[in-house]
């Protein structure tokens, strides 16, 4: 406590000169009680890569090199933010993603790993479905529920040549989408679109369409961190218990109509409701229903045909 009350001392005296050492103390120490130690230690080297382009071997090989007074200001008002639960990733308005530095805001979801795993999985299986000429794709791609954009940008970087689409409900998500994929200069078209309604805006076919949709069941909040609650937009979360499967339906309904021959419908998953929506599915006549785990062996996505 002693050495904490030192360093918070320092810290809010401007005239005082600190090693990165001491600031990663201060860092670990303040977020403790909110984060565990491994969750503390990816957010500290977030916070050095951003302030100070530090690498991780950085990070402990300049342990003693003296932190500028304005840079141990920036970092002391960000864990001010990371004490009220708020994700680091919206502090630094960014986050990676698929090799990716993506832009977020409150007015979108943060990626999750698993959705790495399903643009990883999405991309290895177009490598069989498509006929690639001079490293170049020729696939539609439709991504339904975008958000930050990123699922789209990943595909349209990797798979060059693709012509990609991206829908969402919300036109703040679809500007910050639509950051994303000039950063990259990746041709996304993005449309302001609700797949609940029945409006149709799209008159196209695709050979894929992906989507994140929201799954996460109202009963299931208790079990959430404040920093998901509080600051997520829980449009691209949640969804009523009475109606667990809904955006699957209105998925299913919609590849239908524009999914071509033999063409992918690739979705993530609520882990506790996989049986149900596989058997959704099938219940509509897709074939060759596959369901993946994530890296935790948990089942989190799956893949059908048309």
């Amino acid at each position: 406590m002693h050495i904490l009350f030192f360093i918070y001392f320092c810290l809010m005296n401007s005239n005082a000169s600190m090693n990165v050492r001491d600031i990663t103390h201060f860092i670990k120490s303040s977020l403790k009680s909110i984060y565990s130690v491994n969750e503390a230690e990816s957010i500290t080297y977030l916070i050095f890569q951003e302030l100070l382009n530090y690498s991780k071997i950085e990070l402990h090989s300049n342990r003693n090199a003296k932190v500028p007074n304005f840079i141990i200001l920036q970092i002391k008002n960000i864990v001010g933010e990371l004490k009220k639960n708020k994700p680091v990733q919206y502090i630094l308005g960014k986050t990676e993603f698929y090799n990716l530095e993506i832009i977020v805001t409150q007015d979108v979801m943060i990626p999750r790993p698993e959705t790495e795993e399903l643009v990883r999985w999405i991309i290895f299986e177009s490598g069989l479905i498509s006929k690639p000429l001079s490293n170049k794709f020729s696939l539609n791609i439709l991504d339904i529920g975008t958000g930050s954009g990123c699922i789209a940008v990943a595909l349209a970087k990797n798979l060059p040549g693709s012509i990609v689409y991206a829908i969402d409900i919300s036109d703040k998500a679809i500007k910050i989408a639509e950051l994303n994929a000039k950063k990259y200069n990746t041709p996304v078209k993005f449309i302001q679109m609700d797949i609940l309604k029945t409006k149709d805006l799209i008159d196209c076919k695709f050979d894929i369409i992906v989507s994140n949709p929201p799954y996460i069941r109202e009963s299931e909040k208790k079990k959430m961190h404040k920093n998901i609650l509080d600051y997520e937009p829980s449009v691209a979360l949640f969804i009523k218990d009475e109606q667990p499967l809904i955006f699957y339906e209105a998925i299913s309904s919609f590849a239908k109509k524009h999914l071509n021959k033999n063409g992918k419908l690739y979705v993530e998953l609520n882990e506790n409701m996989t049986k149900k929506t596989a058997e959704l599915f099938a219940k509509n006549k897709y074939s060759n229903i596959i369901v993946n785990k994530d890296i935790n062996g948990k089942p989190r996505m799956l893949r059908c045909e048309r």
